[in-house]
This record gives C-alpha cells, sequence and structure tokens, in this order.
C-alpha cells in the first residue's frame, strides 16, 4: 500500500516553528514547578522536546537539498552529451557504408535522439554498439574500430552511473523533507500543549505572563477547533 503524503500541521516558515519552540522552552522552564505539579509535565519531558528542536534545526532543509539534486543533475546531463557525442561519432562513421534510408541504418535506431528519455538514450547507445558489431564485416571501410565501441561502451556506464546517483539524490530529498515535515509536526503539538499550559497556568493571575504563552495564538485556535470539530 502507498504512503500517504505527509502533510505539515502549521503555515508557517520552519525558522518560525523554531523560535517559538525555543521560546516556550525557555518559558516553560521558569515555570517547570507549576508544569511538574498541576500538569505532570516534567522536566524529562521538557527536555526531549528541546532534543528535537536541536534536532530539527540540524536537519538539511529543502533548499540544501535542492542543490544537492540540481548538481548531480546538471552531471548526468553532461554525461548525456557526452554519450550524444560518442554515438554520432559512431553514425558519421556508419553513414559512410549505409544510407539512411537503409534498413541496415535504421537498425541502429538513432532518429530523434535529441528526443529520447534518459533510459531511451542509454538503450540506444547500447543498441548501438551492438549491432556495429553485428554488421562489423560492412563497416571495416569506414574507420570504425573496436577503440571507438569501447569509448560508447565507457559513455553508456558513466551516463547509467549519473542516471542512478541523481534518481538516489531525488529519492533522498524526499526521504528526508517526509522526516522533516513530520519532526515539524512534532515540535508543532508540544508547542501547543506547552503553551495551552502555560496560558491556563497564569490565565487569572498575571496577564503579562499569560501573553508570553501566545505565540501565533490563531495557528492554535485554528488546531483546537478543528480537534472539536467531530
Amino acid at each position: 500500500m502507498k504512503k500517504q503524503k505527509v502533510n505539515r500541521k502549521y503555515n508557517f516558515p520552519d525558522a518560525d516553528l523554531y523560535q517559538m519552540a525555543m521560546d516556550s522552552i525557555r518559558l516553560a522552564k521558569r515555570d517547570l514547578d507549576k508544569f511538574k505539579s498541576g500538569y505532570q509535565y516534567g522536566g524529562h519531558r521538557l527536555k526531549g522536546y528541546h532534543d528535537r528542536c536541536q534536532r530539527f534545526v540540524e536537519m538539511p532543509d529543502d533548499d540544501e537539498l535542492l542543490g544537492d539534486q540540481m548538481v548531480v543533475t546538471d552531471k548526468k546531463y553532461e554525461a548525456a552529451e557526452q554519450l550524444r557525442h560518442a554515438i554520432r561519432s559512431v553514425m558519421t562513421r556508419v553513414r559512410m557504408a549505409f544510407s539512411n534510408r537503409t534498413g541496415r541504418y535504421r537498425k541502429f535506431g538513432t532518429a530523434k535522439m535529441g528526443d529520447m528519455t534518459d533510459a531511451q538514450l542509454l538503450f540506444c547507445g547500447r543498441r548501438v554498439i551492438r549491432v556495429a558489431r553485428a554488421q562489423w564485416d560492412f563497416l571495416a571501410d569506414t574507420g570504425l574500430n573496436e577503440s571507438h565501441l569501447e569509448r560508447l561502451a565507457k559513455a553508456c556506464q558513466a551516463f547509467e552511473l549519473a542516471m542512478n546517483i541523481q534518481q538516489d539524490k531525488v529519492a533522498d530529498r524526499d526521504i528526508h523533507v517526509e522526516s522533516r515535515i513530520d519532526l515539524g509536526n512534532l515540535i508543532y503539538d508540544e508547542l501547543i500543549t506547552v503553551c495551552d499550559i502555560g496560558k491556563d497556568i497564569w490565565a487569572e493571575t498575571d496577564r503579562a505572563k499569560y501573553d508570553a504563552y501566545c505565540i501565533y495564538e490563531s495557528n492554535m485556535e485554528q488546531k483546537r477547533i478543528a480537534k472539536q470539530v467531530p
């Protein structure tokens, strides 16, 4: 079964979430005795909250991951162009032996090479090697030799490696983004809990301390209302 997409529970930047969470931790440490006695919220849980915040801020953000992905994508494009050049080098010699209207030429399958997908281009490169070797006797007088095919084979290998690296980076980015959202949601839930406790503690005795816990109250109220809807 395909895993459902993970969505953020908050609609503000991660940097703001981190700062709000750290502010709430500072306030909760000040009021920890009241958190413990009235709500069974002790130092151990607060430390876990703080540790999650530290993991969150140390995780690479999407800009970093996208940058890494772009680097390997550029390398894949370079490898693709080198593969096309190696294929064209072989096909220049093939045209010396066969008209491009003949079946022997079309067997190489290099038409519209610029429109091929990555997989099609890789398949094409390997097919050119295979077909060229099968027609070696007809191509002997064109200057085509084993070194050209070895160069093409190496270009295929380099392109396949670049493809795999790029696909791995895409997958890594998806995994990291999902992990970051999961952790951010946990922090957001704990932020709401801490702020709700803090407001409850000071609601009737200290307006200033109550207000200090009203961090992005509109988002908290929205979350609370959503939980109350059946």
